[in-house]
């Protein structure tokens, strides 16, 4: 699917929600009643473990705070009030953050020496397809798993061939253990993390026989946690795409058929940064 074919699907989808809102529920139900006797039921997206009603916003997004576990260990916001509604008649808040924390962008530039920053990454990759290839089994029986060119051959066996200029998601189920560091890190006494994350020969396959324009786990990083090469991120960033990290609500979209918004932050120069992230079904 083409930049433009996206952007025009956008905003279609955009348009008939706004006209559904302009008819108004009673009138809505009176014609829906008319012209088929019944009730009208509400249609449902079909995926792996979702069943979201067409026409459904879902946030892909975690909360981001001081709570949120980070790769290395330490908050990766803090906050300042500076005015507060009782002396000043407004609240204002002064952030200090790591780029890479919660839901965020790996920009290019994030591991390259001269890729694209964050400001820079087209806004017609930010709105794209939404491939998502379910591991969670996998997953379950070890923290080590990867997304390996099987899934993602399993994926297109289901779906058929991934859509033009789409981010491809890893569900890992990883999302649930997000209120627990230990787990969702998964420190073995060692410094050696564990968690699942996209396998290098995967992200090679994406590279060389799709035109995806971004990859998305469900964890702390696109490597898996075992990794000290960071071969994914090598091999992904410096060809301008770009990342996302700890994305949430994967259960709740269907592995094919959703549209991702990716409302990147745009500070001049940057590595990356916290994301707010919605899926339309």
């Amino acid at each position: 699917m083409c930049d433009l074919c996206v952007i025009e699907s956008v905003k279609q989808r955009m348009l008939s929600r706004r006209d559904l809102f302009k008819a108004g529920a009673v009138g809505l139900a009176a014609v829906a009643t008319t012209a088929a006797g019944l009730p009208t039921q509400p249609a449902y997206a079909g995926g792996h473990g979702a069943k979201t009603k067409l026409g459904e916003v879902i946030d892909m997004t975690h909360t981001l705070s001081p709570e949120f576990p980070t790769f290395f260990g330490v908050p990766g916001i803090s906050s300042e009030q500076k005015f507060n509604f009782k002396e000043h008649g407004f609240n204002l808040l002064n952030l200090s953050l790591n780029e890479h924390t919660a839901t965020h962008i790996d920009a290019p530039l994030h591991f390259s020496a001269d890729g694209k920053s964050v400001d820079e990454i087209p806004v017609s990759d930010l709105v794209v397809p939404l491939a998502v290839i379910n591991i969670k089994e996998k997953a379950a029986a070890s923290a080590d798993a990867q997304v390996t060119p099987d899934d993602l051959k399993a994926w297109i066996s289901k779906n058929g061939p991934l859509p033009e200029r789409c981010c491809v998601a890893m569900n890992s189920g990883w999302s649930a253990h997000s209120g627990d560091a230990a787990k969702y890190v998964g420190n073995d006494g060692d410094n050696v993390k564990h968690f699942p994350g996209f396998h290098i020969e995967t992200t090679k396959m994406l590279l060389e026989e799709s035109s995806a324009v971004a990859i998305a786990s469900d964890t702390l990083s696109l490597d898996y946690g075992k990794s000290s090469k960071f071969s994914t991120h090598y091999a992904w960033l410096p060809t301008g795409r770009y990342g996302i990290e700890n994305i949430a609500g994967l259960d709740a979209v269907p592995e094919n058929g959703a549209t991702l918004v990716v409302g990147a932050p745009k500070h001049k120069g940057g590595t990356g940064g916290p994301a707010r992230i919605f899926a339309m079904i």
